[in-house]
């Protein structure tokens, strides 16, 4: 088939490059020329783990191409997708002008039948919106569907060419089949393609995002009851994770979400139950809670340092905001940074993907190391933000050797709390007892 995508940025790379695997021609579309030019040379613009691979080879192969003029890009496609930003406004809505803004264009360029596609993760109604924009101006038939994406960043290509599921909104029979060809290399094992209103489909989305925050919060709200009850949160998460009920996964207690879906899902969430006069309480609660989890490392170190942090230097390892991307949107690190910096503390951070895009961001605030220990000399404690990989198993003689003191301030419990207390460390994490150096 022929796939136009307009928009290249996370979800537009990955959709586009996922589709052209499987034998499509695909054209991406950005107004962006100089971000089209890197793409149209080989250079890929986001960082995730899989995807380079596939985009070389579908450019190789010519099934992969970039342009900036719209009008050339959808000229021949029979499927359309709209993969573009919709920030939060201040109230938390979805700001659905470029989705609105390419919608009025599209309905000025039709000259045949296409199926528009809301990839994005837009709120309840958009399709209506879109198929009004675009009707203003076209004297064609088309279709408008909501096909939202469920793409874990650094697992995005698997979670693409093998999906749990394909949801699918659309009242058209014609534009049903179309899509239906198109995603039926992806489920060739088995798994649904779910077809249902487009309401529905556009609300599905925020509500498994908005679900999953909840999780995370309240696992969260567990390990500060744990750390008041001398309780340990890894035993609690253990039971409740083996009741098939509840499952294994997203129960695990940190330093809060971050992230550009979580934050803005669950307050466009919000935001569309208060247009509704809906008071959403749950999700209320669980902004809340991850707000004032990003620093809840900050009173453990304080009072480590009695209070006073002025002039302490400390180490940070991870600045993304998970393991396996450079996103750092809303990322806690960058809130612990700040609240350092704010106490006169200065640190030096290591990150193996995200530390261009910080210092894009807070520019030379902060030192940037060239290795995770190189981060740790002459500081006075480290902090984990991120559960990188290689900070799971890290040599600990040289954390010795480069720290001043043996003091690590866990935000993602990656330790073992007796392992690493028998090293000599003081070590405090979420939801568990202190390490405490005798």
């Amino acid at each position: 088939m022929k796939i136009a995508v307009v928009g290249t940025g996370y979800v537009g790379l990955v959709t586009g490059t996922c589709f052209s695997e499987t034998g499509n021609q695909v054209t991406c579309i950005d107004i962006d020329q100089k971000k089209v030019e890197m793409l149209t040379n080989g250079e890929i613009t986001i960082y995730e783990p899989g995807l380079e691979k596939l985009f070389l080879r579908n450019l190789k192969e010519e099934r992969l191409v970039f342009t900036t003029n719209l009008e050339e890009g959808i000229k021949d496609a029979q499927i359309v997708f709209l993969a573009l930003p919709t920030p939060p406004g201040e109230d938390g809505s979805a700001d659905l002008r470029y989705v609105l803004g390419v919608a009025d264009n599209i309905g000025k360029l039709l000259t045949d039948y296409k199926v528009i596609v809301d990839k994005s993760t837009v709120p309840v109604g958009t399709a209506e919106k879109v198929h009004a924009a675009i009707a203003k101006n076209c004297k064609v038939e088309f279709d408008v569907v909501s096909n939202p994406e469920f793409l874990r960043e650094g697992v995005a290509v698997d979670d693409f060419m093998k999906p749990d599921r394909v949801v699918i909104g659309t009242s058209s029979e014609k534009a049903k089949k179309y899509m239906s060809d198109l995603y039926a290399p992806f489920v060739r094992s088995g798994n649904p393609v779910i077809f249902m209103d487009e309401r529905s489909a556009e609300l599905t989305k925020y509500a498994a995002n908005s679900f999953l925050a909840t999780k995370i919060s309240f696992m969260n709200e567990i390990a500060q009851l744990c750390e008041r009850l001398d309780a340990d949160v890894d035993m609690v998460r253990r039971g409740i994770g083996s009741d098939e009920r509840i499952g294994k996964r997203f129960l695990f207690p940190g330093i809060g979400y971050g992230g550009s879906c979580f934050p803005k899902d669950v307050q466009a969430l919000v935001k569309s139950s208060t247009e509704v006069s809906y008071d959403f309480q749950i999700l209320n609660a669980v902004m809340d809670v991850n707000e004032k989890q990003k620093l809840h490392l900050l009173p453990k170190i304080r009072k480590f340092f009695k209070g006073d942090l002025k002039g302490k230097h400390f180490a940070l390892w991870g600045l993304a905001f998970k393991p396996n991307t450079d996103d750092i949107r809303e990322a806690p690190a960058l809130y612990i940074i700040d609240a350092l910096l704010a106490e006169g503390a200065t640190v030096s951070a290591y990150d193996p993907e995200a530390m261009n895009n910080v210092k894009s961001v807070i520019g030379d605030k902060i030192q940037y190391a060239e290795s995770q220990y190189d981060a740790l000399t002459g500081a006075n404690a480290l902090i984990i933000a991120t559960e990188w990989n290689e900070f799971r198993t890290p040599d600990f003689l040289k954390i010795v050797s480069n720290l001043k003191s043996k003091v690590i301030f866990d935000g993602r419990n990656l330790f073992e709390v007796e392992a690493i207390g028998e090293l000599g460390f003081h070590y405090e994490s979420i939801g568990r007892p202190a390490a405490v150096k005798k």
